[in-house]
């Protein structure tokens, strides 16, 4: 079985001068704050400030299921932490899932986490178009809309062009400045709760566990990201030790944040006021204090929130093709790297989440939000399910090099939790996201008995 070339392995094998001299002057490996930053940078991207006005319409028992969500997206993160201890190469998901499975079991899960970023990327360029509308009116046309969005996508693709040693920067920077909005209304809005503006517990009449499982589905965008780190193994340093640490950390940071965040929302901003928002956070910011400065200053802020999520997911987009195209299961084109960046990946991945960005604002005037997220939460559960399910293999299998006998038992438990989990989203999804996504599936069928019928050619 091939081995995934990261940079670690191409210093060992003497790299050429111009490569040296390029990844010493834009490329650089990330120590543990960034990696956690870049997974809480991830995480905490542009769903949570819009999901609260998206789950609303379910009533306040979104907030069950945004409990029950974070405790699977815990244990999904520590298996993920795991995995990456035995595996510290580039591609997340896929490897695990080649290693244990094979190829194709590998073809699947990067075909699905790569469709399930630039999907995200799409999604979060809507996402930060409502609030880039508090400052400048963008939404007086869908000629000016679409512009805005493709303009925050293309940003950050520039930015990851430049090389990792700029995507760490940018990384850390946003991170830090999201913090700011996000825990003046998650501590802040505490101050000015009023459960007057909670609405109903449960509304529509889908049932609590209906409403559960719908809202849980909607919410997971908010936690895509926790594979962050083990996505981008072959950039870390000590990747052993910090990608899991740094998945954990940045999880945990993530929810703590979110549970308050969206309660506050909930309590500062009236049920109906909230459902038709395209700028919750804002909205909850003026309520507080009066005005409209509050609002404009947390606007501000959220867009360089997304634009540093944009940042990072654009990262990763290019990072499992990469893997797989080092194994020859993705197009040579995209194993390609320059400033350490696989930058076919990165221009591939932008060119397709505009022409979705396009086709989605014109195409009818659905939620456009809405429909991105519950494609992405389907298709992000294919490589969850298969990693958890690699896990569940190496534990049982007994293969003493992927396991850790003396936590046996937990790891199970944990590997068990976070599969029922993947599984209760792909169930919440809905018909029609499940239906576009099963496409998107279908068609990367195509591509890998192209790609395998070019490999056993070339080993001819």
């Amino acid at each position: 079985m091939a081995t995934v070339t990261t940079p670690s392995h191409q210093q060992k094998q003497g790299p050429s001068v111009e490569e040296g001299r390029s990844q010493d002057k834009h490329a650089r490996r990330f120590g543990l704050p960034v990696a956690t930053a870049l997974v809480m940078g991830n995480i905490i991207g542009g769903g949570i400030f819009l999901l609260p006005a998206s789950v609303a319409p379910y009533g306040t028992i979104s907030l069950v299921a945004f409990a029950l969500l974070t405790a699977g997206a815990i244990a999904l993160a520590l298996v993920f932490g795991r995995l990456a201890r035995r595996h510290p190469r580039t591609g997340g998901p896929y490897v695990y899932a080649r290693e244990a499975f094979g190829d194709f079991a590998g073809f699947l899960a990067a075909w699905s986490y790569w469709i399930t970023t630039w999907v995200s990327n799409a999604a979060l360029a809507v996402a930060a178009v409502g609030y880039l509308d508090v400052l400048v009116p963008v939404h007086t046309s869908i000629a000016s809309t679409i512009a805005a969005a493709l303009f925050l996508q293309w940003l950050p693709a520039l930015a990851n062009l430049a090389g990792t040693r700029y995507v760490g920067a940018v990384q850390l920077v946003a991170t830090v400045l999201k913090f700011v909005p996000l825990l003046l209304v998650a501590v802040g809005g505490l101050f000015f709760f009023d459960s007057g503006n909670l609405g109903p517990f449960q509304a529509g009449d889908s049932g609590a566990v209906g409403a559960v499982s719908a809202s849980a589905a909607i919410l997971l965008f908010s936690y895509l990201g926790v594979e962050s780190a083990a996505v981008s193994a072959g950039e870390v340093r000590d990747p052993e030790r910090n990608v899991g640490r740094a998945t954990i950390l940045g999880t945990l940071g993530a929810a703590v944040i979110y549970l308050l965040g969206t309660l506050s929302v909930f309590g500062t901003v009236p049920h109906d006021t909230l459902i038709a928002s395209d700028a919750p956070f804002s909205d909850a910011v003026n309520t507080m204090f009066g005005g409209t400065w509050g609002g404009t200053a947390v606007a501000c802020m959220a867009v360089v929130s997304m634009a540093g999520a944009l940042n990072g997911w654009t990262l990763l987009s290019a990072q499992t093709p990469y893997a797989a195209a080092q194994d020859g299961l993705f197009p040579r084109v995209f194993a390609r790297r320059k400033r350490g960046v696989p930058t076919a990946g990165v221009l591939v991945t932008v060119v397709l989440a505009s022409l979705l960005t396009v086709y989605n604002y014109t195409a009818g005037p659905g939620g456009v939000f809405e429909i991105l997220v519950l494609v992405t939460t389907f298709t992000a559960t294919v490589p969850y399910l298969l990693s958890t399910a690699a896990q569940i293999y190496f534990l049982a299998s007994g293969r003493a090099d992927r396991v850790h006998r003396g936590r046996l038992v937990r790891d199970a438990l944990l590997a068990a939790l976070a599969a029922g989990f993947s599984l209760w989203l792909v169930a919440g999804s809905g018909y029609a996201a499940v239906y576009q996504g099963v496409l998107f599936l279908f068609a990367g069928v195509l591509v890998y008995a192209w790609m395998s019928a070019r490999k056993e050619r070339a080993a001819r």
